[in-house]
């Protein structure tokens, strides 16, 4: 698996390719014209193509959607992933618990999670942050700035500072979540809010980092150092072993 501080984004070097599993409710592709103009292959394919030309030959990437059989994440498949990244916004609640579950013991035996804009209030991220994970928001398109308030982590390599997003739906604190294990970006918007945008958290073997921009109104995912982001975090999530099962309480007499 790759190291935690990864060379730069454009770096094609590894010799061990990550599996990565980009998934997404694909609710407004398939309902709002303008989205789909915006996204044609959808949210989740301009994420994995993002990545594919990001990270080249140092990751497999693969695609899920919620209307998929056990919604793109059977068993096998996350037994495949080093890290997943989730996009959701209108169908929280129709992701089975089951595979909630399944993800957060994945998470917990080691698979990273990049979880995205309003994924903030996914059944996983609130299941993994144990808080309420609201915020406050408002759509007006104004522009936001994306400052780096920690420039030695690696998923700030190569990022602008401050990375410019002409338009985008305004995040605002308070943000009902734990406070982070290390804090990468804070956000400013035209209105005046602030917000932590960039957070990274280790949760049993885990790495999870959240990212706010990426509102299916605006072509975020397009947008070259939000793709940068996305493939930083992808390498520091990476596990650094094989993933498996969560720690476990064991009785362990004395040996030697």
């Amino acid at each position: 698996m790759a190291a935690n501080v990864p060379p730069p984004a454009d770096d094609d070097t590894a010799d061990v390719p990550l599996n990565v599993t980009v998934w997404s409710e694909n609710y407004h592709e398939q309902r709002e014209e303008d989205v789909r103009r915006r996204y044609p292959t959808g949210i989740h394919g301009a994420i994995a193509d993002g990545l594919r030309e990001a990270l080249g030959r140092r990751a497999r990437v693969r695609t899920a959607v919620l209307e998929e059989p056990e919604h793109g994440l059977t068993d096998a498949t996350l037994a495949a992933t080093d890290v997943l990244t989730w996009w959701g916004h209108m169908a929280h609640e129709e992701v089975d618990d089951k595979i909630v579950e399944r993800v957060r013991r994945r998470v917990l035996g080691g698979m990273g999670l990049l979880v995205l804009h309003s994924g903030h209030y996914s059944k996983i991220f609130r299941a993994l942050m144990g808080t309420t994970c609201t915020l406050n928001w408002r759509d007006a398109g104004e522009r936001e700035l994306v400052w780096t308030v920690s420039p030695g982590h690696p998923i700030a390599r190569g990022v602008p500072h401050p990375l410019v997003i002409e338009a985008q739906e305004t995040y605002g604190e308070p943000f009902g979540i734990p406070q982070p294990n290390e804090l990468v970006f804070v956000s400013g918007f035209a209105g005046g809010e602030v917000f932590r945008s960039g957070c990274c958290y280790r949760r049993g073997l885990g790495r999870v980092f959240y990212f706010s921009p990426g509102d299916q109104k605006y072509p975020v995912y397009h947008h070259p150092d939000v793709r940068r982001v996305l493939a930083n975090a992808v390498l520091w999530a990476a596990p650094d072993a094989a993933t498996g099962e969560p720690l476990q309480n064991a009785h362990t007499p004395i040996t030697w």
